[in-house]
């Protein structure tokens, strides 16, 4: 997904009407970080879905910068 950030891959599953998504990162040599996990009933992923997985790839980039 690079509307979240470089590497966001998403994976979805769909089942009798629900859409469940897994936002996550797996370029980091010491983990896969999931950002976000939902469910949804429409086709258009609701902005604030979105923007909680954008702001916790940001905090994820900034801790793993500081350390």
């Amino acid at each position: 997904m690079k509307t979240i950030g470089p590497g966001v891959n998403e994976v979805r599953a769909d089942s009798e009407g629900l859409q469940c998504r897994v936002v996550y990162v797996a370029t980091f040599p010491e983990a896969v970080y999931v950002l976000h996990a939902f469910t949804k009933k429409t086709r258009k992923t609701p902005k604030k879905d979105v923007e909680l997985a954008t702001k916790r790839f940001r905090e994820l980039c900034d801790y793993r910068r500081d350390k």
